[in-house]
């Protein structure tokens, strides 16, 4: 089963992350985003580079996504239809997402979007941390050992 990665947003680091695994378990991974990106060769990496513009990247990724695949991305509209597609959803800071947990970060994402255009909320998502790279890579491996006995 395949893995997607919306990429423009993703840090390099779990790219990194990605690149190792898919060697590893050799399974197909490819990053979509609407810039040139560089990979390391390898027959289980691959890139679409697609045009510049709102949720384009996430709207490539739902064409192409299948029951079973995994998504990577912050995106939680875009986790909600992988995961209503019978795909799973892990964000790269680590969050597996649920049927469950995606319609209540769904409802707070739009809570906050209502907040900051009307003034009230500033700021962004807090620093990247030691923490959540280990807990994704934890949850892609156990995504990946599920994978490997099925």
């Amino acid at each position: 089963m395949p893995i997607w990665v919306d990429a423009d947003a993703c840090p390099q680091v779990i790219k990194d992350i990605l690149f190792r695994a898919a060697d590893r378990a050799q399974v197909m991974t490819t990053l979509v985003a609407n810039t040139t990106l560089r990979t390391p060769p390898s027959p289980f990496i691959r890139t679409i580079r697609v045009k510049k513009g709102f949720d384009v990247a996430d709207q490539e990724i739902m064409d192409l996504i299948a029951p079973g695949d995994l998504v990577i991305t912050a995106d939680i509209p875009l986790a909600a239809e992988a995961i209503a597609r019978g795909g799973h959803a892990l964000d790269p800071r680590g969050e597996l997402y649920t049927e469950d947990n995606v319609r209540e970060r769904l409802a707070i994402r739009n809570l906050m979007q209502e907040l900051r255009s009307g003034g009230e909320l500033v700021g962004g998502p807090a620093a990247f941390t030691q923490s959540n790279r280990q807990r994704f890579a934890n949850h892609l491996d156990q995504w990946l050992g599920r994978c490997s006995r099925s």
